[in-house]
C-alpha cells in the first residue's frame, strides 16, 4: 500500500535504509526533511513489524539538523526545560501547547508576508530592494516575546507567569501607513535609478 489517505508511507528496514513507497525509491533523512519543508505528509513504518516510528524518525531529523550547521533552533535552556517535563504532571499539556505555539508563529509569519506584499504591491522585488529591517526585527521581537511568555506559563519557578503574560502590541494604523509611505518612497527611488 503506497499511500494511506494522502499520506506517503516510508518503510524503514533493519539496515536503516528508508524506502518511499510512493515513489518506489530509497530516500535519506535529508530527503524526508525536504518533504517536511514542502508540506508532504508521510508516515514512517518499521518494515518488519509495521509499527509507526514517525516520531522517532522526525526526532532524528531534528537532531541531525541541529548538529549539521551549528545554527540551532532549540536553545539549551529550552531543551533543559523540555526534558524537565518528562514524567511531570505537565507532560500531558506540553505537546498540545507547543503545537499551538508553533501554529501561532506560522500564522504571524504569514501575516507578515501578507503585509509586505500589500506594502510593495504585486510587483516583483528587485535585488537592490532590501526589506525594511526594522519591520522584520519587530516581528521577530514579537514572536520571541510571545514564545517566552508562553514558556513562562510552564516554568515551575514563575508562580504568576500567566498573570504576567501580555499580548503582543498590535501595530497602530498610523504606523502601518507610515511604513507604506516609506516603502513607496523606496520603490520610487529604485524606479528612478
Amino acid at each position: 500500500m503506497a499511500k494511506n489517505d494522502g499520506e506517503i508511507v516510508i518503510k524503514k528496514y533493519a539496515n536503516r535504509r528508508l524506502y518511499n513507497t510512493g515513489t518506489s525509491t530509497y530516500v535519506t533523512l535529508d530527503d524526508l526533511a525536504g518533504m517536511v519543508k514542502r508540506g508532504e505528509n508521510f508516515a514512517v513504518q518499521d518494515a518488519k513489524s509495521g509499527e509507526d516510528i514517525t516520531h522517532s524518525v522526525l526526532t532524528q531529523i531534528i537532531f541531525e539538523q541541529e548538529s549539521k550547521t551549528g545554527n540551532t533552533l532549540l536553545p539549551i535552556s529550552f531543551l533543559r526545560q523540555l526534558i524537565s517535563y518528562y514524567g511531570d504532571q505537565m507532560q500531558m499539556v506540553v505537546p498540545s501547547f507547543l503545537e499551538h505555539s508553533m501554529q501561532s508563529f506560522a500564522e504571524q509569519q504569514a501575516q507578515m508576508q501578507e503585509q509586505i506584499t500589500k506594502a510593495f504591491g504585486e510587483t516583483p522585488l528587485t535585488k537592490n530592494l532590501q526589506l525594511p529591517i526594522q519591520m522584520i526585527e519587530e516581528q521577530v521581537r514579537r514572536n520571541t516575546e510571545i514564545f517566552q511568555n508562553a514558556m513562562k506559563m510552564f516554568s515551575p519557578f514563575s508562580g504568576v507567569a500567566q498573570a504576567e503574560a501580555k499580548p503582543a502590541k498590535k501595530a497602530e494604523p498610523s504606523d502601518i501607513e507610515e511604513l507604506k509611505q516609506q516603502l513607496k518612497a523606496l520603490q520610487t527611488k529604485l524606479e528612478s535609478l
